[in-house]
């Protein structure tokens, strides 16, 4: 056997394992653990305003100030089309914490209150989906 080749191959056979075993653990290496996930759905009074749908955005970006969040999405329903997607909201916000706790005082922080305060006016609707890990 050549002696180049198989220095090669020894150099790389303990490797071998790590790089199978790496495509069975990238489901966990992906998993967002230890999280809480609050997702709001807002469905406006009035749709078609462009002013209600900006002030809605601009009150729901106060809220990234809250210091118990950990990130947020803003956003819009996508064009996707299928019989279980319900796209008629008007905006989603969806928010992550390290913690029930901080949600929770997310839920009581003063700008979160003046948000409901200053905006509950422009939206019909309001639906909102907690989860934690299993």
């Amino acid at each position: 056997m050549n002696r180049r080749l198989f220095s090669k191959i020894g150099f790389l056979t303990p490797l071998l394992p790590f790089s199978l075993s790496k495509s069975s653990d990238t489901i966990d290496d992906n998993r967002m653990k230890n999280i809480f996930v609050h997702h709001v759905y807002f469905w406006l009074k009035n749709p078609e305003s462009k002013d209600d749908f900006d002030q809605l955005v601009a009150g729901l970006e106060t809220l990234s100030k809250v210091k118990s969040l950990k990130s947020f999405h803003l956003g819009i329903p996508a064009s996707t089309n299928r019989d279980v997607i319900d796209g008629s909201y008007s905006l989603s916000w969806l928010t992550i914490f390290h913690s029930p706790k901080d949600e929770e005082k997310y839920q009581k922080d003063p700008i979160h209150l003046d948000f409901v305060k200053n905006c509950q006016h422009l939206w019909a609707k309001v639906v909102v989906y907690d989860s934690i890990d299993q």
